[in-house]
């Protein structure tokens, strides 16, 4: 692993083998390409569906990673005479493009997602659809489902409407730049500025995502701050890993989507369509959760209490802001993983724990999951008067293989992760490092060191160590392939 061996071809050898070993397709095959080589035009909308408006003069703009290129949706708001906030978004029509049965939807279907590694991506749709044909791309006409509604001043959703849509993305835009502008740390970013009228249009979509996001706050939302390094890559080879920042234009697009899931399984049950929701259930350890507050003086009712313990989180954070992220990751893992389910019409539907709301789908990135194209399909066929498309067993038999996959593809990004910390220190074994514990227990004891933000095993000198303690640690030896970094005190 050491020399010219290109660190990054290194790393993406390593997730081919581990998708592979964990039942993921990490290739397309052949007879997907020859039909994606068929497919020359983004879909028209001249397919018997629903009718297709024409909402092209709306100024929709999209908010992405700075280089994502699979675009799923874009925003648009308009202020009401009432003082609520119209907020539309719209989500790229790939269903249009990647037909039920097809080679396609059958490799979509095994993987369920777009799988995120330091080295590559490896998408669930070829890049042919998903960052051009099926992609609600940069100065394009698109075809989407686009999902209305009425943020009112509290923050609830008082009116909602879905419908089909032709858009246009005026402005591509990137997290970074647009919350730096709406946080007053930095100008309107340039394709912002080249569109008149679309630094209002930012600021009231802001202001309507802060609507929401209090409201789902005072429900007991959680705010939970972990730190995720992105790979720093300089020809070719891994220079450094930066702690990604949550941020106000982060938060925007995060509060419109789970505000348009909301109502999409809505609408969904209104119909008496079935919906797939994607819940984490009342968490499993909450007693420990319980038990990691009274560690540090704080008490949290016996029962699972989503507001006790975003109060309890709130807290922490402004107590102290460094050790929040190590907390916010404890958290995380005891409250479990998320599922998807079958809520079947009429039900009474599953919440979601983590995000204190009852109505929850997953519709709004039909490029990187396979679930939100589930629903988009039953979306279109509820809009068109159509029967539902999927039996209620064989939706379950869906829910539970994209959870399955969903849960392995979280299992490579993470393994590539730790690959991808070991590679950039496997030059600096010997070196001392400050880090902070973040796990301690029989299966061993774990450090994240604050430079780079790495987390690696303690393998001597552990004994006492409990998490949230500070501590000096040596590194010893990483193992790439493996994802393996050891520390001694």
């Amino acid at each position: 692993m050491h020399g010219n061996h290109g660190h990054r071809g290194d790393l993406r050898a390593i997730a081919h083998r581990v998708m592979q070993e964990r039942g993921l397709e990490p290739d397309f095959p052949a007879a997907e390409l020859r039909e994606v080589a068929a497919i020359h035009d983004p879909a028209d909308g001249r397919d018997g569906g629903a009718p297709v408006e024409d909402q092209r003069q709306l100024l929709w703009s999209s908010i992405d990673n700075d280089d994502s290129m699979d675009l799923d949706q874009m925003e648009v708001a308009e202020r009401l005479k009432s003082d609520a906030i119209q907020v539309r978004v719209a989500i790229a029509d790939v269903d249009a493009l990647v037909h039920k049965g097809s080679e396609v939807d059958r490799h979509a279907a095994r993987n369920t997602t777009s799988v995120y590694t330091p080295a590559a991506i490896f998408p669930m749709l070829p890049e042919k659809l998903s960052t051009d044909l099926t992609s609600l791309a940069d100065g394009q006409d698109r075809l989407a489902v686009v999902i209305e509604m009425v943020v009112e001043a509290d923050g609830s959703v008082s009116g909602s409407r879905i419908s089909r849509a032709r858009v246009h993305n005026w402005a591509k835009l990137a997290y970074h730049a647009v919350g730096d502008w709406i946080e007053g740390h930095g100008p309107l970013p340039p394709a912002a500025a080249k569109v008149r009228g679309m630094d209002e249009q930012l600021k009231l979509q802001d202001e309507a995502a802060q609507r929401l996001r209090r409201l789902r706050v005072e429900r007991g939302a959680l705010s939970l701050q972990t730190i995720e390094p992105k790979a720093v890559w300089t020809d070719g080879t891994l220079t450094d890993l930066k702690a990604e920042v949550q941020n106000r234009a982060k938060q925007l697009i995060e509060d419109f989507m789970i505000a348009a899931n909301g109502v999409t399984a809505t609408f969904l049950d209104a119909r008496n369509f079935p919906s797939l929701r994607r819940v984490v259930r009342t968490p499993k350890r909450w007693p420990r959760i319980v038990e990691l507050a009274e560690s540090l003086g704080e008490r949290l009712p016996v029962d699972p209490d989503s507001k006790a313990l975003e109060e309890f989180l709130d807290r922490r954070r402004q107590a102290d802001p460094v050790k929040f992220p190590d907390l916010s990751l404890a958290v995380v893992k005891l409250l479990g993983s998320g599922e998807y389910v079958v809520d079947p019409p009429g039900a009474e539907p599953p919440g979601h724990f983590g995000l204190a709301v009852r109505n929850y789908s997953h519709s709004t990135a039909p490029n990187r999951r396979y679930p939100d194209v589930l629903t988009q399909r039953l979306l279109k066929a509820a809009l068109a008067g159509a029967a539902v498309p999927y039996g209620e067993d064989e939706l379950g038999a869906l829910a539970t293989h994209c959870t399955e996959q969903e849960d392995a593809a979280q299992k490579v990004e993470r393994h590539l992760h730790k690959s991808a910390a070991a590679l950039l220190l496997e030059s600096r074994v010997g070196q001392r490092f400050d880090g902070i514990v973040t796990g301690a227990s029989d299966k061993g004891t774990y450090v994240r060191i604050f430079h780079p933000p790495v987390e690696g095993r303690v393998i001597h000198g552990f004994q006492g160590m409990d998490v949230g303690d500070r501590v000096h640690v040596k590194l010893i030896s990483t193992d790439v392939e493996q994802g393996f970094i050891d520390f001694a005190r």
